[in-house]
Formats: structure tokens, sequence, C-alpha cells
């Protein structure tokens, strides 16, 4: 029988200075890890461009952005053990989460609004882009990175159907039309090579690099989440996320937590149960998340969801790929 699939980025289409601790800076300047390169491409890479990208996103289009209507696995998709379709595991690694103060964190059902403050609120954000000739949202995170410039998200929240996307900006804190923390403009979009070559729903993950704005990096502005690779399966997982596709209108941050299970159907993600919708794409799944701090680390994002199962979203396994995706970023020169 064949299954449906969407992506989380659908909606029907009808829908301060802070500084890296030294731990932190330590564990983010890892070894790349072996494997496929990422792919990389050129975004807004000159003041002109960054001014203009910026002068586009009125609030307007942004509440007139509206999620995509992304490929679905493969059918046929599902790999065993070893295979070539399988996120590659590598050394475990984490990249601890800074906070706005510079500190380093403790280690440590359905969609609901996140009514508390903490680090989340300025780290999660709204990301905005235009594909081809129409202007969509997808979610991201900031993270702990050497350049301090790195924003996690979804593969196809860079690239789809063969192009990476344009107009490309991060809202970090984004709230009912609001831009607390600014607009920051992606520098260079970066995924996977399986993404890129041929759109695996087990390697949607994409990191962009975003520009100084008004002398700060986007970490020293809003501090940074964790990072980790190469992790155990069915861990306790907050995922975070800005779903626009009803009943949700992208205009807050929405979360959901549980207990992760293996995808036992097309793919090698993730699973939680969790009804974000389109929009929510790219949002960051944390391991080891502390309410009261609102730091955790990073170690999926929403990527896609059944049809017929609305109430379970998925997310890709951070392995050696993903992680050379990160090292990449983290080394690009955000200016």
């Amino acid at each position: 029988m064949h299954r449906r699939v969407t992506l989380l980025s659908i909606a029907a289409l009808a829908a301060g200075s802070v500084l890296l601790p030294a731990g932190a800076a330590q564990a983010a300047t890892a070894p790349a890890a072996a494997g496929p390169k990422p792919v990389a491409r050129t975004a807004a890479d000159s003041k002109s461009e960054q001014r203009a990208v910026q002068s586009y996103w009125t609030p307007q289009k942004m509440e007139d952005a509206q999620p995509l209507t992304p490929p679905a696995p493969k059918t046929g998709g599902k790999y065993g053990p070893g295979s070539p379709g399988e996120p590659t595991r590598g050394i475990p690694f984490t990249a601890p989460p800074t906070d706005a103060t510079g500190q380093q964190a403790a280690q440590a059902g359905g969609g609901a609004p996140w009514t508390r403050d903490g680090a989340v609120t300025r780290t999660t954000g709204r990301v905005f882009f235009t594909y081809q000739g129409r202007n969509a949202s997808c979610s991201g995170s900031a993270v702990t990175s050497a350049n301090k410039s790195v924003v996690i998200t979804a593969g196809h929240c860079v690239k789809m159907g063969g192009a990476f996307h344009t107009n490309w900006v991060f809202v970090p804190g984004y709230t009912a039309g609001q831009r607390p923390h600014g607009t920051w403009v992606a520098t260079k979009l970066l995924t996977t090579s399986q993404w890129n070559a041929r759109e695996d729903i087990n390697f949607d993950m994409a990191a962009a690099v975003v520009a100084p704005l008004q002398g700060r990096t986007l970490t020293d502005a809003v501090g940074g989440q964790g990072v980790a690779f190469n992790q155990a399966r069915r861990l306790q997982m907050h995922a975070f996320g800005y779903p626009a596709a009803a009943p949700y209108d992208g205009s807050k941050l929405i979360y959901c937590a549980g207990r992760t299970f293996d995808d036992f159907l097309l793919s090698r993600d993730h699973g939680l149960t969790c009804n974000m919708t389109g929009g929510s794409s790219g949002g960051p799944w944390f391991q080891n998340f502390t309410e009261a701090s609102g730091l955790g680390t990073l170690n999926s994002v929403n990527s896609f969801k059944y049809n017929f199962a609305p109430n379970w979203m998925f997310g890709p396994y951070f392995g050696a790929e993903a992680q050379a995706v990160y090292n990449s970023a983290q080394t690009t020169d955000a200016l």
C-alpha cells in the first residue's frame, strides 16, 4: 500500500555581549567527521545584498509567507544497518549550550505554547525565504559555534526541487509579527550531500551562516543552544517550532515533549508524539533540556509527518553527515 507523507513545512500551500566559554570553544572546534562533504551555496555575501534582503522582508510578507509542499520520503527507502542510506555513526560529540550571559548550561503529547521565558525564546526563531517565486517559512535554532553565527534547520528549509532558496533570513524570538532580536541574513547555506543529491529524508538537515547585525554576531546577541551528534536513540526530547498551518498561525513558539521512538516505516528517523504542523520544519529537538533555563542540546530537527499519523513527528538522526555540515558552517567566515 502506498503511504502518503508530508513534511512538516506543509501548510498544504493553501497551508549583552557574550564570550563562548572555554569548554564550549574547545568542543565546537572538534575535528570534522569523515565521510561525504556537505554542499554549500553562497547567499547574501555582500553588505548591499544583505541590506536588500532585510528590506525585502516587510511585516506583511512575513505574515503572508506559507510553508512548502516538499518531496516525500521514497517508498522502499527503509535501509538496513550499515547500508549507504543510513546516517553514518561516528564518535559521540557534544558542544554545550551558551546562554545570554555567556555561562555554560548544566547538563542534565501534543503541541502547546511555550509560556516560560529562558534561552529557548531567544535562540529559536522563524526562518523566511523565497522558493520558486513565492515566500515561505520554516523554523530554526541558533547554536554554539566557533564563528558564533550558525543556525541549524532542516535541509528542505534551505534547498528543494534542485535549487537553494533565496532571500533567506532568521528571526530569533519571533512573536506575533515582532522581531525583538532583529532579522539575520544568511551569507551561506549548507546541507548534506544526500539531501542535495536526492532529497533523502534521512539526511534532511542544514545550516545557515548569518551575517553580524549592528556589529554583533548571532550568539553574542541571543546565545546559542548546544548541539550533539552520534548519540543514543529513544531519548527524552523537547521539540520546538513555529507551526503556521491550522490550528496554528506561526505567531508563537510551540513545543512538544516526550520520549522518541524509531520510525518503523519509510525512514531511519526519530519519532515523537507531537501535533505541530507546517512551518515548524527545522525547529530544534533538544536532549538534556532544562525548562527553567531554556537550554538544551540540539540533536535533531522537525522534518516530516505521515498523513495518516498527524500526531507523530519525525526528525533525522544526527550522524557524521550532519556533523560535517555543522563543522563546515562554524568554520565559515560570517562577514
